[in-house]
């Protein structure tokens, strides 16, 4: 018996780490509420069709339709009562409850791994600034005993000029003093 490929799981693709939706790749064959063949993208739109003004407007006024058609006499197919009306409202009702329901429960699911996924994003993140300031913080100390360094380097630069001046004063003074 062959398996359909279209109800097979979407198979895991590796995501670099600092690929920016590399916690979503996981949940990619949630992407579509009734799955990814031509049976689930036309029950879906249905699904969302059917919340829709314009489905409202359609509906309403086809029933005006075949309340007017069937009430003036222009056709006799549904007399007062309006059975098959009914049968038909009947019928919309036992296969639109079915699809908005696993609509919603596919959105749930949808919703909670993205949710799931963005948690997960914000804690990389948030692991990614700390080391970003743990860095930040090391790289400042480093900088701070650099500067103290610089600093006594000028400090001994400063005292080896003010020696060697005095040495140099000292040993002018020597040597000119004899040739006077």
């Amino acid at each position: 018996m062959a398996t359909d490929p279209s109800t097979l799981p979407a198979p895991r693709r590796p995501v670099s780490s600092d690929h920016h939706l590399r916690f979503q790749v996981p949940h990619l064959h949630l992407a579509n509420a009734f799955g990814n063949g031509w049976f689930g993208a036309k029950a879906e739109a249905f699904a969302r069709f059917f919340g829709t003004p314009t489905f409202l407007i359609i509906q309403s006024g086809i029933v005006c339709i075949w309340m007017v058609v069937n009430i003036v006499g222009i056709a006799h197919f549904d007399l007062y009562p309006f059975i098959l009306l009914n049968l038909a409202f009947s019928l919309q009702a036992a296969y639109a409850a079915p699809l908005i329901l696993l609509a919603q429960t596919r959105q749930a699911d949808r919703d909670k791994a993205l949710a799931d996924a963005d948690a997960q994003h914000r804690e990389a993140l948030a692991a990614a600034s700390f080391e970003r300031q743990e860095l930040a913080s090391r790289e400042m100390a480093q900088v701070k005993s650099l500067l103290e360094q610089n600093t006594e380097l000028t400090r001994l630069t400063k005292e080896l000029t003010q020696r060697i001046q005095e040495l140099t004063d000292e040993i002018h003074r020597r040597t000119c003093a004899g040739t006077q």
